[in-house]
């Protein structure tokens, strides 16, 4: 190889080929200068020519500050600097808005053409301007600047022109419709084109790189892309038999994230400036949300999916058109994670849509706008939950509706209800709903279900009222018209419980007016403690709930108790056993009305003590106490069992079991009882009258003092009686007795006066001495009555002495 470099043939060649390159460089030289002679001396004529041609396409006046000759530039065609360029159509007195103010425009002309009259260019480059485009009010524009002039003042021989490449550095475009309330606001750092014509068709690969300062289909509800950097390479196609641009790219930069688009867009003379934008990428939710105009990112920017999406947005419009184009996003959503104003929802899959049109007559308005939800799936606090459709429509006011499905285990329940209202444990739950919800302030407000809910073997707490219940089963039927509880049954420590119920306009109530709502439920029990029932209303009193606030207000556990507590619910009782203390009763029936803690019993019935009782009253709070209203009907009871199962009303001086017989009293009596269901002592007031029924007196205190000072010599420790009557006055501590009438097989005696359970005791007595053994045989009450006060009659007083009865000779207040 070094041989041959040093041989005389290389050295030949070599001095050949450096005069053919020195030629060829001086060739140029000589032409660019001869290019620059030819300019130089016909400058006029050329800036002459180039006005005219720009001047046949335009409706108005340009100004070149100046033109200079770039050598060498663009050769072998003449190229061009034409400097502080400005551009005015021929309204600009009236809107003052420049079409078009460059430092520089560098245009390359073809010299050929050039030579025989014609104007052709083959670059034109564009630096340091500002391109605007505005149409104003009453139809005042500056883009009429390129209407075409009348036939008659074109030249027969003219052409079309035709621009080969095109260059923009540093421009500002801008185009405003204000009528339209559309602006379009882009820097453009950079646009490059070359343009390969057939006919008059044409092609290009374009390349930008732009700021997006405005992309504002409607300004009054903001815009796409805002402040976002776009850059990509656009395949762009001209087709003169649709006049129609198309313009796709692969990979397109918007503010840092890559997109495919397809885009078409209507040109020429036609009213309409039809466009067609298909985007598909991957990409970030709070990404996605931050190309979209205001009016949808402020409400899309509170929720947020971790991984990236899969997302197709089409914009359908026209330029020259009112309002917004149609916007339609369709996105698929794989085992994601969703953030929501209440939290999050995790394993989280969906395929969404958003339209700007759910109804074609209504047009581009938020008012129809819709996000729909296919096959959304995901748990909400770890309770899973698919929604198969679902629909937010109306932006102007949204609405929230669906369908949805959930299988889950109760105790999760806890995690989104305040720990000092209920706690969950064991069970399993589902829910088929359709729902209806508004939404206010991107919070789901209000939500109305028509479905199901069922509950198995579930444990609960109700912290409020101290509940436990064990092995629970509910099925709640929302429909239209009511809420429908079926198969409620629970378990506690003392009862089992079965119940069904109604709630009418439960949907409205709930949320508006829950001290109308009515609950009427069934209940029926094979055992139930009554003094644990009133235990539940009394506890709700001891301390006030204080559940803990959400972002949007009232917690849910806030709105559930408040709900509890001020809406009314109707009891029907049917218990096959009633306890209450030391009372057993059966076959038990009885209304009860719960309205704010109040307590009304309607139509009480039940049987005990070998009789009935009938009964009603009313509790109301005070306190952790109640006071107690109430009436009673007793007909036919055993007396001993009944006045055992009341603890003998307190009344210390006899017991239960020293009186017998059938009982059958009507009384009205109040008083107070505490937060377990017991009268409190001494608290008693009202009426009472009473009758027993073949009954007797076995070692009763009273009676045996008596018989000890009056009768030493009769059976008083063994009373039979054919009529035992009286009339009391309950006062708290004293009882007042109006009359007392006793007709026993020892003596005949009335009694009145006071009865004290405290230290109040004065009772007057009339006890005739006559022994009254036969007076039972007597046919009728009158023959009894007129022979009860014959012979001695006894007045005596039995009058409190330090806590003890003492008898003593004497009449009433004397």
């Amino acid at each position: 190889m070094k041989h041959f470099l040093q041989s005389a043939r290389f050295k030949k060649y070599a001095k050949r080929i450096a005069f053919f390159l020195l030629g060829l460089i001086g060739l140029v030289l000589i032409a660019s200068g001869a290019l620059a002679f030819y300019f130089n001396n016909n400058k006029a004529e050329i800036v002459s020519k180039i006005n005219n041609k720009i001047n046949d396409n335009i409706s108005g006046t340009i100004h070149i500050g100046d033109i200079h000759y770039k050598f060498l530039t663009g050769f072998p065609n003449l190229t061009l600097a034409l400097k502080e360029v400005t551009l005015k159509d021929s309204l600009w007195v009236q809107h003052k808005r420049t079409f078009l103010v460059a430092k520089e425009i560098e245009v390359r002309l073809n010299v050929m053409n050039l030579m025989s009259d014609k104007i052709d260019f083959h670059k034109i480059e564009i630096n340091d301007a500002t391109l605007d485009l505005y149409n104003g009010p009453n139809g005042i524009t500056n883009t009429d600047i390129f209407r075409k002039k009348p036939k008659k003042e074109e030249k027969a021989n003219a052409k079309t022109t035709m621009i080969d490449e095109i260059s923009l550095t540093n421009v500002h475009f801008i185009s405003e419709n204000k009528p339209r309330n559309k602006l379009f606001d882009f820097e453009v750092m950079a646009l490059k084109a070359k343009i390969n014509y057939d006919g008059d068709n044409w092609n290009t690969n374009l390349f930008v790189e732009t700021n997006v300062k405005s992309m504002a289909f409607n300004t009054q509800k903001g815009s796409f892309a805002k402040d976002k950097r776009i850059r990509g390479i656009i395949a762009a196609t001209y087709k003169s038999d649709q006049n129609k641009i198309t313009a796709n790219v692969d990979g397109l930069e918007i503010g840092g994230d890559k997109f495919d688009v397809k885009s078409s867009f209507d040109v020429g003379n036609k009213p309409s400036a039809n466009f067609l934008i298909e985007i598909k990428t991957k990409i970030l939710w709070k990404d996605a949300t931050n190309l979209l105009a205001n009016n949808i990112s402020s409400k899309l920017k509170f929720y947020d999916l971790k991984k990236p999406i899969d997302v197709t947005c089409i914009l359908d419009g026209d330029f020259n058109s009112e309002g917004d184009p149609k916007i339609n996003v369709t996105a698929v959503v794989k085992n994601n994670e969703l953030q929501i104003p209440d939290g999050f929802i995790s394993d989280c899959s969906f395929n969404g849509k958003f339209t700007n049109i759910f109804k074609e007559e209504l047009g581009c308005e938020d008012a129809n706008s819709a996000v729909i939800l296919k096959d959304f799936k995901g748990a909400y606090n770890k309770m899973a939950f698919v929604i198969p459709n679902a629909m937010i429509h109306n932006f102007d006011k949204p609405v929230a509706t669906g369908i949805l499905n959930a299988d889950f285990e109760v105790e999760k329940l806890n995690s989104i209800i305040n720990a000092d209202l209920m706690h969950f444990s064991n069970g399993q739950a589902k829910v088929d709903f359709k729902f209806e919800c508004d939404i206010v302030d991107l919070y789901f407000r209000k939500p109305k279900f028509i479905g199901s809910v069922r509950v198995a073997n579930a444990s609960l707490k109700y912290i409020p009222k101290g509940l436990h219940f064990e092995k629970t089963n509910i099925q709640l039927d929302f429909t239209e018209q009511a809420l429908l509880i079926k198969k409620f049954a629970f378990k506690d420590r003392h009862n089992t419980v079965y119940v069904e119920g109604r709630v009418d306009n439960f949907l409205n109530l709930y949320y508006d007016a829950p001290e109308k709502m009515l609950i009427d439920w069934k209940i029926y029990s094979p055992s139930i403690d009554v003094k644990q029932f009133i235990g539940v209303i009394a506890a709700t009193q001891k301390k006030k709930q204080v559940a803990k606030k959400t972002a949007n207000g009232e917690s849910f556990s806030d709105q559930l108790h408040t709900v509890i507590n001020k809406c009314q619910v109707v009891l029907q009782l049917n218990l096959e056993k009633l306890v209450y203390g030391k009372l057993t009763a059966s076959d038990a029936k009885a209304t009860i009305k719960l309205t704010n803690s109040n307590v009304t019993v309607h139509d009480g019935f039940l049987k005990t003590s070998g009789g009935t009782v009938a009964f009603s009253g009313v509790l109301n709070p005070k306190g952790n106490k109640y006071n107690l209203q109430s009436s009673a009907q007793v007909n036919n009871v055993d007396i001993t069992s009944f006045l055992t199962s009341f603890n003998n009303f307190d009344i210390k001086s006899f017991d239960a079991k020293d009186i017998r017989g059938k009982l059958t009293t009507k009384a009205n009596i109040g008083g107070v009882m505490d937060s377990q269901g017991n009268l409190v002592p001494k608290s008693a007031t009202g009426n009472v009258s009473f009758k027993v029924n073949n009954g007797a007196l076995v070692n009763f205190e009273p009676i045996v003092k008596i018989g000890k000072f009056a009768f030493p010599f009769r059976d008083v420790k063994n009373i039979t009686f054919s009529d035992l009557s009286g009339n009391l006055v309950l006062r708290g501590h004293d009882i007042d007795v109006l009359d007392l009438r006793v007709s026993s097989s020892v003596l005949n005696f009335d009694v009145e006066g006071v009865y004290s359970i405290g230290n109040n005791t004065n009772l007057a007595m009339t006890v005739p001495l006559r022994n009254s053994k036969n007076d039972a045989k007597l046919a009728t009450k009158a023959e009894r009555d007129a022979i009860r006060n014959r012979g001695i009659v006894l007045h005596l007083l039995a009058v409190d002495d330090g806590g003890k009865i003492k008898i003593k000779w004497g009449k009433k207040d004397k």
